[in-house]
């Protein structure tokens, strides 16, 4: 089994040897690789209803956004295999979630989430994370607020080896998992906040600490599609048009990338 690891690390390593935030010269992708199955996470649910605003749930929010942008990528890509973490009301542990990815063979990782700001109603925008160290103090606030999620699980300390998500020194344990996959993650997640850009506040790609991100064997990225604290931007997350705009840009950049990373045969 070590072994059989290790080869995929090695093939997962030479398909993801391009940064486009960096801008370097990719090299050729293996020959034959496609995306065939897409694991679409929509955050929190349940008793966990995530961040609140005047009138919306984040939880149910990602939920109707990872059910339209599956739709539109079966429609769209029939030969892709669209998965979700959940598609009721439910709750769903972090680590079941990554689980759940790796169980399916899943070649990309959407974790779907709102964002929130304490500070100010005036901030709104996207932001899409990969795994990594966060960078500035904001970055580690959304990864704490996002992983304050798992205080609702049972046994979590024994599942997460005591891992404390409101430690900043317990996030830099999580900084060199996904590392095999982190060019592609980044490559996934620049083309969701280009796709956003064009339309609307892209506050662009960030790395942080997310324990839903930290055990997946994929490409993974979280995407947060903007700030249920801000009212003007809750109401278009509320919207059937902002509902549908979102699925349609983030479907984009699957389509991007899909074409990125895959070879014709």
């Amino acid at each position: 089994m070590l072994k059989v690891i290790k080869s995929l690390v090695i093939v997962l390593l030479l398909l993801t040897n391009r940064n486009p935030v960096l801008g370097t010269t990719p090299t050729p992708s293996i020959e034959g690789y496609k995306v065939k199955t897409v694991v679409i996470d929509a955050g929190h649910g349940g008793h966990d209803p995530g961040t609140v605003g005047k009138r919306a749930k984040e939880k149910n929010v990602v939920l109707k956004l990872a059910l339209e942008l599956g739709k539109r990528i079966k429609d769209e890509y029939p030969d892709v295999k669209v998965l979700y973490t959940r598609t009721t009301d439910k709750f769903v542990d972090l680590s079941d979630r990554s689980g759940y990815a790796n169980h399916n063979n899943a070649d990309l990782f959407i974790s779907l989430h709102c964002n929130s700001s304490p500070r100010s109603k005036a901030v709104k925008g996207t932001e899409t994370f990969v795994m990594g160290l966060h960078k500035t103090d904001g970055n580690l606030e959304v990864a704490k607020r996002e992983n304050s999620v798992i205080l609702k699980e049972t046994n979590y300390q024994q599942k997460y080896k005591g891992f404390d998500p409101d430690s900043p020194l317990a996030y830099i344990m999580l900084a060199n998992y996904q590392s095999a996959f982190l060019t592609n993650s980044l490559r996934f997640a620049q083309h969701v906040e280009n796709n956003f850009g064009k339309f609307r506040t892209s506050r662009g790609v960030k790395q942080a600490g997310f324990l839903v991100l930290w055990r997946t064997t994929m490409p993974s990225v979280l995407v947060e599609v903007g700030f249920l604290s801000n009212p003007e931007e809750e109401n278009y997350l509320l919207s059937e048009e902002g509902n549908a705009e979102n699925a349609e840009r983030i479907l984009k950049a699957f389509g991007a990338y899909k074409r990125a990373v895959e070879t014709e045969e």
